[in-house]
């Protein structure tokens, strides 16, 4: 009997420290609610689950990792004010929001906190080169990884269960870019640039293969990195080929620079990059020469969205700072994964797995359901230029 006592008592204690972990700063690290210890609590009690978000904090896209937990950040704390009850228990979610600094190597350690932190859920990474090493690890321990920003194709063709995304790929991107390319400014001769990281190159390949199947020449092909910042070298063998067009695969701490160096060498020729390079932020790095800039986005544009203004509204408000381009995708993520939860009737990371496939949720960005690999049945590509320094939608392609 003093045995049954000192269990009971014990676990009642664990209840109490996880109603505690709920009032750290966001990201602290505190122990996740098991299933035993949720069985065990009083109905009166609080339930703290945890929901991980993984993204650059650090280094030269902070401000694209920082956009995206903010918009994770807008949705906890909206479903907290709301209040949420799953299987009759009070639940306050909390945001364990961790820095990957887009390095997989940094990610992948990231993704094993979070496997100790006993999170529900993850949303992230930002970057497809960190998604994809640390998807594995997510996929050992059963826990659902909602990216909303990584677009190579590779990281849902894995065959992993656990693995989705609220964009559309960049086997939709690529093509789309290309058939600007080809069609809309009828490039013939066409120069490649990418970072050589796994986004970069990847985008930068699925361009390829549709310029290529258009009978346009790719008259150059050239590497650089994700750190650099000067071009002049690659951009002065591209000069001398003449392109049309270039397009650049890479985020906008590069493809700002770049851009602006281009046009400072004379080169006239259209410039092409994706959803990692189409933020605002690039027309401060590049200049009057971002107005010869095109860029996709993988997703429609937040003026496109029937919820957009409201959410740029509440996003503005809350965090004094305009939304840069995934925001909105990360504040779905956590409310598929909340969805979810509800579904099951449970805050145990396999049910909620569970019920993933069955998604069917009308969010800020449209209508989330998903096919049989974690993509988005339904998706969009918006493409946009420059006019005083800001992105206006030039076309959207729907998926």
């Amino acid at each position: 009997m003093r045995v049954k006592f000192a269990y009971t008592v014990s676990i009642v204690a664990a209840v109490a420290m996880l109603t505690a972990c709920g009032k750290k700063g966001d990201g602290e690290a505190g122990t996740g609610a098991s299933a035993a210890t949720v069985a065990a609590a009083p109905a009166s009690e609080v339930i703290v689950v945890k929901i991980g978000h993984a993204g650059p904090l650090t280094g030269g896209i902070a401000h694209l990792g920082k956009d995206n937990e903010n918009g994770a950040r807008l949705a906890v704390e909206e479903i907290n004010t709301q209040g949420l009850t799953i299987d009759g228990r009070k639940i306050q979610l909390q945001l364990d929001a961790q820095d990957d600094a887009a390095d997989p190597k940094v990610g992948t350690e990231v993704a094993e906190k979070f496997v100790d932190d006993h999170v529900v859920a993850v949303v992230g990474h930002l970057n497809s080169g960190v998604s994809i090493p640390a998807s594995k690890i997510y996929s050992d321990a059963g826990i659902v990884q909602i990216s909303p920003s990584s677009t190579n194709p590779g990281y849902t063709r894995q065959g992993f269960k656990t693995t989705y995304r609220v964009v559309a790929t960049d086997a939709q991107q690529g093509p789309a870019l290309a058939s600007y390319a080809t069609k809309a400014l009828g490039a013939k001769r066409i120069a490649i640039v990418d970072d050589s990281t796994v986004y970069g190159k990847g985008l930068a390949d699925e361009f390829a293969k549709t310029v290529q199947a258009s009978g346009a020449k790719i008259v150059a092909r050239e590497t650089t990195n994700d750190k650099a910042t000067e071009f002049q070298a690659i951009l002065a063998r591209i000069k001398r080929v003449q392109p049309d067009v270039i397009m650049f695969g890479g985020m906008d701490a590069t493809g700002g620079p770049f851009t602006k160096q281009a046009a400072a060498l004379g080169i006239r020729a259209k410039i092409l990059g994706g959803d990692g390079v189409c933020t605002d932020k690039v027309g401060e790095l590049a200049g009057t020469a971002v107005q010869n800039l095109v860029c996709s986005e993988a997703g429609l544009a937040l003026s496109k969205m029937d919820k957009g203004a409201d959410f740029e509204k509440k996003y503005e408000d809350r965090f004094h700072t305009p939304v840069q381009i995934y925001a909105p995708f990360t504040y779905d993520a956590v409310y598929v994964i909340v969805d979810a939860m509800k579904r099951a009737n449970s805050i145990e990371a396999p049910k909620v797995l569970a019920a993933m496939p069955s998604t069917d949720y009308n969010g800020v960005i449209g209508h989330i359901a998903f096919d049989d690999k974690g993509d988005l049945k339904e998706g969009a590509i918006t493409l946009y230029d420059f006019r005083n320094g800001k992105k206006a939608v030039l076309d959207v392609v729907k998926l």
